[in-house]
C-alpha cells in the first residue's frame, strides 16, 4: 500500500492525490506540512532532508519526495499505456506537456497570482501586481487554449499524467476572485475534470486555512 505524507491543502499533495486517485491505488494519507507540523521531526527529516511535502513510499521502498518524480513513478509503475505510454517518443510527448504545466502554469500561477491573492493580507495586496501576474499567465494559457482546440486533454485525446500536472491548478484558478481572460476551451476541460470524482475528490479541496484575513 502506498503511504502519503502532505495536508490535503498543499497544491503538489493535491496533484499526487488526484493521480492516486484516478489509477484506483490503495493509500494512507498522513498530514503533515503547515499548520500540521511533522516536516522538521527527525523521523521526516530521515526521509526527506528538504522538509517538504509530498512524500510517498511505496510499501517498504525507499521513499520518493519531488512531486514530478513521484507523479511519474506511479504513472510508470501503475499506469496504462494510454496514461503514461510504454514507447518512448509517445511518452516524451506527454512528458513534454507535464513539464510545461509545471513550469509555465504552476509556477506562474501560485507564487504571483495565488499568494498574492490569497495568502497575503488584503490590506496589502497589491492588485496591481496580482492583475499583471494574471496578464502574464493568461498568455501562456493561450498555448493551452490552442491546444485544447486539437485534442480533448492537454497531450491528446484521452487523460494522461500531463493533465494531473495541468489540471490540478486550474480549481484554484477559477475559484479565487480575480479578473480571468477569457478561454472557452479551458473552461470546457476544466468543467470536464469537475466531473471526475477523483478530482472531486482530491482537488477541489478548500484552502481557507490558507488565507491570510
Amino acid at each position: 500500500m502506498l503511504t502519503v505524507w502532505g495536508r490535503k491543502s498543499s497544491s503538489n499533495v493535491q496533484a499526487l492525490m488526484w493521480c492516486i486517485g484516478e489509477l484506483g491505488l490503495a493509500y494512507e494519507r498522513i498530514d503533515a506540512g503547515f499548520k500540521y507540523g511533522v516536516t522538521d521531526t527527525p523521523e521526516f527529516l530521515a526521509m526527506n532532508p528538504n522538509g517538504t511535502v509530498p512524500i510517498l513510499r511505496d510499501g517498504d521502498d525507499e521513499p520518493l519526495w519531488e512531486t514530478g518524480a513521484i507523479l511519474r513513478y506511479l504513472a510508470t509503475q501503475y499506469g496504462d499505456d494510454t496514461f503514461w505510454s510504454k514507447d518512448v517518443r509517445h511518452r516524451a510527448q506527454i512528458d513534454k506537456w507535464a513539464e510545461w504545466a509545471k513550469i509555465n502554469i504552476a509556477m506562474n500561477f501560485t507564487g504571483p497570482v495565488f499568494w498574492r491573492a490569497v495568502r497575503t493580507a488584503p490590506a496589502l495586496r497589491d492588485e496591481k501586481a496580482i492583475n499583471a501576474a494574471v496578464t502574464a499567465l493568461g498568455a501562456k494559457l493561450d498555448i493551452a487554449e490552442s491546444q485544447l482546440g486539437r485534442h480533448r486533454f492537454l497531450a491528446g485525446d484521452s487523460m494522461t499524467l500531463a493533465d494531473i500536472q495541468f489540471g490540478h491548478i486550474l480549481y484554484r484558478y477559477f475559484d479565487i476572485d480575480i479578473q480571468r481572460p477569457a478561454h472557452p476551451r479551458l473552461e470546457r476541460y476544466y468543467q470536464n475534470l469537475t466531473e471526475r470524482p477523483a478530482f472531486q475528490e482530491h482537488v477541489m479541496v478548500s484552502y481557507e486555512e490558507l488565507r491570510v484575513l
